[in-house]
């Protein structure tokens, strides 16, 4: 596995290799700032409503020193409860008690940080850790009396769109780096049930990346295939079909 730092949630080890470092340009960074801009470019991801939404995850044991600790990405879905976030599953399917941060940066996190209470995973991850069902949701606690979708909004969850209709952005915290980073390009499809995007330096870290179009629908989640992928520069989202409409219903009406 490559996509989460935290091998104690995996039996595979991690990936060795350099460290990418990304070379920003004026066209990467209007990309990051001001819109999709170039497809397949990686930058830094501007802080604005929308990255608000996407945040890292942290142990619990991280509470009073947030800088260097994160270790997956997550985001906030639209829920009846306002509570509800995706990530991967093996994220969270092996983790002790988590907290997270929705728009952190640079050891800060602007938004708050909430306990990560309930979550949800598919039949197939928690038996056989099916990769077809890399996929999982976990409910928050309230921040100072208020949901945390009343606090930062939330993009809605969306199964059974065509891959590859629409280009997405991916949005993903790198263990190495203390800011998000974004990259647009069209997803393909890699079997039946998986996709793959093009999008380099999405390193360890990134894995719970949300894939959104541009009405604001989380497509896909890195994870599925590899755990995310073997390569910095090609990621994978399961196909959300019937079981991931089926899970997302069951943590909505339940959370």
């Amino acid at each position: 596995m490559k996509r989460t730092s935290r091998i104690t949630l995996t039996s595979r080890p991690a990936l060795l290799g350099a460290v990418v470092m990304l070379a920003l340009t004026s066209a990467s960074v209007a990309a990051a700032d001001d819109g999709p801009g170039p497809l397949g470019v990686t930058a830094d991801a501007g802080a604005n409503r929308h990255t608000a939404r996407i945040g890292a995850l942290f142990g619990a044991d991280r509470a009073a020193s947030l800088k260097g600790g994160h270790f997956c990405t997550a985001s906030v879905v639209h829920s009846p409860q306002g509570n509800l976030i995706v990530t991967a599953a093996h994220c969270v399917g092996g983790a002790d008690n988590l907290l997270f941060a929705p728009g952190y940066r640079d050891g800060k996190a602007p938004y708050g940080v909430w306990k990560v209470s309930k979550r949800y995973l598919p039949d197939g991850w928690a038996k056989d850790q099916d990769e077809d069902s890399d996929l999982a949701f976990a409910t928050v606690d309230e921040l100072g009396g208020r949901r945390i979708e009343n606090v930062v909004g939330g993009n809605r969850f969306t199964a059974g769109t065509a891959t590859g209709a629409t280009a997405v952005t991916v949005v993903g915290y790198p263990d190495h780096r203390e800011v998000p980073i974004s990259c647009t390009n069209k997803p393909t499809s890699h079997s039946r049930t998986q996709q793959r995007i093009a999008c380099p330096a999405f390193t360890a870290g990134t894995s719970g990346s949300p894939w959104i179009n541009g009405d604001n629908q989380v497509v896909g989640v890195l994870g599925g295939h590899e755990q995310g992928g073997l390569t910095d520069d090609v990621s994978y989202s399961v196909v959300l079909g019937g079981e991931a409409s089926e899970l997302y219903r069951d943590a909505a009406s339940r959370g």
